[in-house]
């Protein structure tokens, strides 16, 4: 295909895409302004409403503008070959066919771009949601985790690509068939080894202390036979006031991961049940299945890369004046922006379908009310929008909308 064409098509892709996530949240926004509803009226605190809409309502002004700029930007760069720019200037600073080029590259780009749309972060962080009661967060802590994500990202995302240029460099096309492999093991190992190697890097972790709530909780896993031993206690209240519940690990690994913020909010009979959906997650298999539909997915988008990756006129439209593989790698991922958004649909719906597996479990081992009332805190505390768009909802939404989930759970009542 001809380079010109495959600009177009890229810019094509860059501005319908715009378009499109532009009118979802705004139908979104316009879904939300619906009176509090029925089933909730004397359940959810109608200040805490209100107070949602205008947390949303601030959120969609402020990614308007960002979204506007970030689309002038990313139009700028491409459509005016900046990219091929860039690409040129490392390597009159490289030596020729140095191996470092594309590293070189996608590690400028990442600061370039952090440090543009750190404006955007620190306003949000240190203005809306402090406006709204959520950020924890302070400015040394903000440069700790900046410091810390950078080194994070030099090292796994270095080697992630460093062995994928090494694999492309030696096998061509057929590089998907190894890369394929080694990313699986690395998935696995991220999946297994996140919580006490990754997370601890930002959060620390403790081990749940002796009391009513650990009783209750080993209690509940013994009885629907869960041997758990490791429960933690994540630090999430010196970054924001959200609270959340995670499961993660396999085998011997398995963890429940209880925020601070979570605990200070829930009774124990809510805990409990929402223990029991993160339970729920692990007896249906859904771990292992989203990991082998991961794998799956992986592979499928990598056999489609091999096509593409070798393709000079995918850097020409770029604006490189000769094949670079990190230009090769940018266009695919733009070019396969639509499939992608396929594939999250999918995703999302199965994430939904899973989410009310582990709602119906909870409810069928231990019980139904207490879950609900934590939902119902949850969605509460953390401002959420009650009643999101349907089709923002099939777009984006990983997990059902409050009301939805509050019905299927009435039935166990």
């Amino acid at each position: 295909m001809d380079a010109n064409l495959y600009l177009w098509i890229i810019l094509g892709l860059i501005g319908l895409s715009f378009i499109w996530n532009e009118i979802l949240d705004y139908l979104n926004l316009k879904a939300h302004q619906q009176p509090l509803p029925e089933e909730l009226k004397g359940k959810f605190d109608e200040a805490k409403y209100a107070k949602s809409y205008d947390y949303h309502h601030t959120n969609y002004r402020f990614g308007l503008i960002q979204g506007i700029l970030g689309l002038l930007v990313s139009l700028a760069v491409i459509g005016l070959g900046w990219l091929g720019d860039i690409d040129s200037w490392l390597r009159g600073m490289l030596p020729e066919g140095s191996f470092w080029l594309p590293l070189a590259f996608f590690g400028l780009l990442y600061i370039v771009s952090d440090v543009l749309t750190l404006p955007f972060q620190l306003y949000k962080i240190f203005v809306i949601e402090e406006r709204f009661g959520f950020n924890k967060m302070t400015p040394a802590l903000f440069v700790k985790d900046k410091i810390k994500g950078y080194l994070l990202a030099a090292i796994m995302g270095g080697l992630v690509l460093g062995i994928l240029l090494w694999l492309v460099d030696w096998l061509g096309e057929s590089f998907w068939i190894w890369f394929w492999g080694f990313i699986t093991i690395f998935s696995l190992f991220m999946t297994v080894f996140y919580s006490s190697v990754i997370l601890p890097i930002f959060n620390k972790l403790t081990p749940l202390e002796e009391g009513e709530l650990r009783s209750a909780i080993t209690s509940y896993a013994r009885g629907v036979d869960f041997p758990l031993d490791n429960i933690f206690v994540i630090d999430g209240s010196k970054r924001s006031t959200k609270a959340n519940a995670f499961f993660t690990g396999l085998g011997k690994r398995k963890r429940i991961v209880l925020y601070d913020t979570l605990i200070e909010k829930q009774s124990t009979e809510e805990l409990v049940a929402v223990l029991a959906h993160e339970v729920g997650h692990y007896k249906k298999k859904h771990i292992v299945q989203s990991l082998v539909i991961g794998t799956i997915q992986m592979g499928a988008i990598l056999f489609i890369l091999s096509r593409f990756v070798m393709s000079p006129a995918l850097s020409t439209a770029l604006g490189g004046e000769s094949y670079a593989i990190h230009l090769n790698l940018i266009a695919f991922g733009l070019l396969f922006s639509p499939i992608s958004m396929l594939i999250g649909i999918f995703l999302n719906r199965f994430s939904r379908k899973n989410e009310f597996e582990a709602d119906h479990f909870a409810a069928s081992t231990y019980r139904a009310a207490p879950l609900s009332e934590a939902l119902i805190k949850l969605s509460e505390e953390n401002l959420s929008n009650l009643t999101p768009h349907p089709l923002y909802v099939f777009m984006h939404y990983s997990h059902p909308p409050l009301i939805q989930r509050l019905r299927a759970l009435s039935a166990h009542e």
